[in-house]
């Protein structure tokens, strides 16, 4: 299985919205474009982990008991989904993380 620098990661959620997560194998959440054939290696939960860091990153207030334990909502500021602005690099992510989350029955 891939490795994946989940430390780096809640770091820098820890720091606020406008940074970035970056993955070792699959690249920064806002700068590259992932790629299924490289998804699909990943759980399930680390699938739920990455796409819910770009939400977070983009200030989501998260409504599941599951995703506020995880990350939490300190400085959140968008409380409906759909409202959630996000890049088109940033759209194709989780697009195409959804899209292996149903694959593997996620």
């Amino acid at each position: 299985m891939k490795t994946l620098i989940l430390a780096a990661t809640l770091a820098l959620l820890s720091a606020g919205p406008s940074l970035a997560a970056c993955y070792e194998d699959i690249g920064c959440t806002d700068e590259d474009k992932f790629r299924k054939s490289e998804l699909s290696d990943f759980s399930c939960q680390i699938l739920w982990d990455v796409r819910n860091t770009i939400y977070k990153e983009n200030g989501y207030c998260f409504q599941t008991a599951k995703a506020r334990k995880y990350f939490g909502n300190k400085g959140c500021w968008i409380d409906d989904m759909e409202d959630v602005k996000m890049s088109s690099i940033e759209r194709h992510n989780v697009g195409q993380i959804v899209a292996v989350e149903k694959a593997l029955g996620c």
